[in-house]
């Protein structure tokens, strides 16, 4: 009986490890040899802001501001991908963000809120990337990634309005670096992409001329900087 179990667990190994060993089949091999193809992505992002304070407050009516919960959004975009080499593309994804930051007031010294400004963006994105790929195994292939984006936003506000208490307000462009990783997997008719990146703007984005009615929302800011968080899917 030993024996017997003995041969059982020798065959059986040598089985699973000719498994293991056997290379399966490639599926879409044609979108690799390709020198442009196309595609649309779907994500959802998280946007946020890096905040930089004014001079450290010197009494209890001081304000510090922060985001503290970050609010999902979504993307859509177009997929242009360029094979620049065996290993690498150039890729241009222009499409539309949608998002909000919730920027809360604090008092200093008191650390209760002061108050809550609510901060929508929808943006038109026109990132150029640049992807290098890992060779390829099997039906998958992990890559990273880096490249610019420049993005207008369209909801930001040209006046402060006090009927509905908004009082900050941001500039409408900025240019972003952007940098991630994500796994190219191939399906029997088509590539879907799983993609995480960064993407940090470059500019002071605060307006800091500040309203009549309530500086006190922009004298404690110095500056602010757009980070955004994506994950996206393209189907190319």
């Amino acid at each position: 009986m030993k024996r017997i179990l003995l041969y059982v667990l020798v065959l059986s190994g040598i089985f699973f490890q000719g498994l293991a060993q056997k290379e399966k089949v490639r599926y879409y091999q044609q979108v690799d040899k390709r020198l442009v193809h196309f595609g649309f992505t779907i994500g959802v992002n998280t946007m946020d802001f890096i905040v930089f304070h004014s001079n450290p407050p010197q009494n209890a009516d001081s304000l510090y501001a922060n985001v503290n919960h970050l609010l999902p959004g979504f993307n859509v975009g177009i997929v242009s991908s360029f094979r620049v080499a065996k290993y690498l593309d150039m890729r241009f994804l222009p499409g539309l963000s949608f998002g909000q930051r919730d920027l809360y007031y604090y008092n200093y010294n008191q650390g209760t809120i002061y108050a809550r400004q609510k901060i929508e963006s929808a943006f038109l994105e026109f990132p150029l990337i640049f992807k290098y790929k890992a060779k390829r195994i099997n039906n998958f292939r992990p890559f990273v990634l880096a490249g610019l984006n420049y993005r207008l936003d369209m909801a930001s506000r040209r006046k402060y309005n006090p009927d509905k208490g908004k009082f900050v307000r941001l500039k409408q462009s900025d240019l972003y670096h952007e940098e991630g990783f994500g796994i190219d997997f191939y399906l029997p008719y088509f590539k879907l992409t799983a993609e995480l990146k960064v993407s940090t703007g470059f500019r002071n984005i605060l307006v800091t001329d500040p309203s009549p009615e309530h500086p006190e929302y922009v004298t404690a800011l110095e500056r602010l900087r757009s980070q955004i968080w994506i994950l996206s899917f393209h189907f190319e």
